[in-house]
């Protein structure tokens, strides 16, 4: 499947305005719906659909780049635009705890059925704007025909099942064996994570950390024996943690049992360990080499709520 067969020359646009996201959306919208007639006659519950999506989770994934999708009743079509703003808007990545300065716009409008097919073009428009190249050249080039040509030159072609690099969180840093428990807890903290990848020094992986490691270390080692601790004082349990947090490192504590994939795993088989196992997350490794963490809640956002 390639991005490409799925463009239309009307819907490339050039100078969009909006103030913000919904804004854009509401002006992209409108303007595509006066020029076709089967999203016309849809153009409100389109525009509901895209705008609820965004206030949900943002789209904005970095380089300046939005992709606002949504699955429409009564639709039985699949449609991409593509749309160059006037002016950069603000936008929250989502997970990142960061804002980027959006100027370029992929919008994806589905049937209700085409979760599949939504996630395929959101995974091939992510690898394509990874290259630097073709993100210099698509924000120069005025002439539509030639767009749709630079697509087609730059694209791959994306196999039509999902697997685990279709929705994996390949921005997610790992840990390194030197960071100390400090930065660790710091990292799950602001980054909202039970647990981290962990690589050597050749980016090997080799491991997790996850908030288990760092409350047992700071209980005293014969908690694990005692049924009743109703005996310990409040303080006690963490006072080893609070003096060493900035000594004790990563390479101490890892787990080396970690569950992990490959990026060519199935939808299916993600799955199926995640229930069957009780896994929160899985690691994308192959060959040693870490690529990706897969969470639960990727397989919720990504393909059931897409």
């Amino acid at each position: 499947m390639k991005l490409s067969s799925y463009l239309n020359e009307k819907f490339i646009l050039e100078n969009v305005e909006g103030k913000n996201m919904e804004e854009t959306i509401h002006n992209i919208v409108y303007e595509i719906g006066g020029l076709d007639k089967n999203i016309n006659s849809r153009v409100s519950c389109i525009e509901k659909g895209l705008i609820k999506r965004e206030n949900e989770i943002s789209t904005a994934i970095g380089k300046g780049i939005a992709i606002p999708h949504a699955r429409v009743e009564d639709y039985d079509d699949v449609t991409v635009v593509i749309a160059k703003l006037a002016n950069p808007i603000d936008i929250q990545v989502e997970a990142s705890h960061s804002t980027d300065r959006v100027d370029l716009i992929f919008m994806i409008i589905a049937g209700k059925t085409k979760n599949r097919r939504i996630l395929k073009l959101m995974a091939s428009i992510s690898k394509l704007v990874q290259n630097k190249d073709f993100l210099k050249k698509i924000r120069e080039e005025k002439d539509i025909n030639d767009v749709i040509k630079l697509i087609e030159k730059y694209e791959l072609d994306i196999k039509d099942t999902i697997t685990a690099e279709d929705i994996m969180c390949s921005e997610l840093v790992p840990a390194k064996l030197t960071d100390t428990l400090e930065e660790i807890a710091t990292r799950l903290i602001l980054e909202n994570r039970a647990g981290l990848p962990v690589v050597d020094e050749e980016a090997n992986f080799i491991g997790e950390i996850t908030e288990r490691e760092l409350i047992e270390y700071g209980m005293p080692r014969y908690t694990s024996i005692m049924n009743d601790l109703s005996f310990m004082t409040v303080g006690e349990p963490f006072e080893e943690y609070f003096k060493n947090e900035n000594k004790v490192t990563v390479k101490e504590l890892y787990r080396s049992t970690a569950e992990i994939i490959d990026r060519k795993s199935s939808i299916m088989e993600i799955s199926f360990k995640m229930v069957s196992n009780k896994n929160t997350r899985l690691y994308v490794v192959e060959n040693g080499m870490y690529f990706g963490t897969i969470f639960r809640s990727d397989i919720i956002k990504k393909v059931l709520h897409i």
